[in-house]
């Protein structure tokens, strides 16, 4: 079976409750999982002050190390961080104060367009630095104002690609030991023989697992993967 960041675990059996026990995912810097995947974004936000433009766009799909880098470069800059969609006209100068913002999750029709194009202008005119995250580049969000939209199109895009085996590989030990879970390479080579090539497939089976062993008072091992994502046919 493969499995995908959608995938269940097997649900035949009634399942009881469990309390999960929290935890806090790291974006430090010394916390980013490097590769090749992510090398011409991590140079981006090594490279600041030097960026091509005021404004640029990080562009990668879900889980993909977005908000991670932007952590980090939010750190480095004293920016501050706000949610795409809660951005209005009248905030953006109060957003840019510290002259450093970052906008998360930009989507096409999920935003002030009046707002942006304020940000884009203000941001270059005040010589302020604004990392855009999204998961489709500038020239897909579709403005209707036709300025905004010359403005979209110029703006320089860094992607983030889809990962590879060794960072997948990195990224699940990773996720494990951010919830203090010691896992052999069995269980990463059993994932990794099946998983959907994501981040965000990644993080919904180390998921999945956590409360599966904490459900069941068991620790995580091959075996436990193995039934928790056994293919329903057999």
């Amino acid at each position: 079976m493969s499995i995908s960041a959608r995938a269940r675990p097997d649900v035949r059996v009634a399942r009881q409750l469990t309390l999960a026990l929290g935890y806090r995912e790291s974006f430090a810097r010394e916390d980013l999982v490097e590769g090749a995947a992510n090398a011409a974004a991590l140079r981006l936000i090594d490279g600041w002050p030097d960026w091509p433009a005021r404004t640029v766009a990080l562009i990668g799909p879900q889980g993909a190390g977005k908000s991670h880098l932007a952590a980090i470069w939010a750190s480095m800059s004293g920016a501050r961080v706000a949610a795409a969609h809660a951005l209005d006209e009248a905030g953006v100068p109060g957003a840019l104060t510290t002259g450093a913002l970052v906008v998360e999750d930009v989507e096409p029709g999920g935003f002030d367009e009046r707002a942006f194009f304020h940000l884009i202008n203000l941001a270059r005119s005040e010589s302020a630095d604004v990392l855009l995250t999204s998961r489709e580049p500038p020239g897909g969000w579709a403005a209707k104002i036709p300025d905004l939209a010359s403005r979209f199109r110029a703006i320089p895009v860094v992607r983030l690609d889809p990962p590879g085996d060794e960072l997948l590989r990195a990224v699940l030990v990773k996720l494990f030991a951010d919830r203090q879970l010691a896992v052999d390479e069995g269980v990463i080579a059993y994932l990794l023989a099946r998983m959907e090539r994501s981040f965000a497939a990644a993080g919904a089976v180390v998921a999945a697992l956590d409360r599966e062993a904490l459900r069941l008072h068991r620790p995580v091992t091959r075996a436990l993967a193995s039934e928790l994502f056994r293919d329903p046919a057999t």
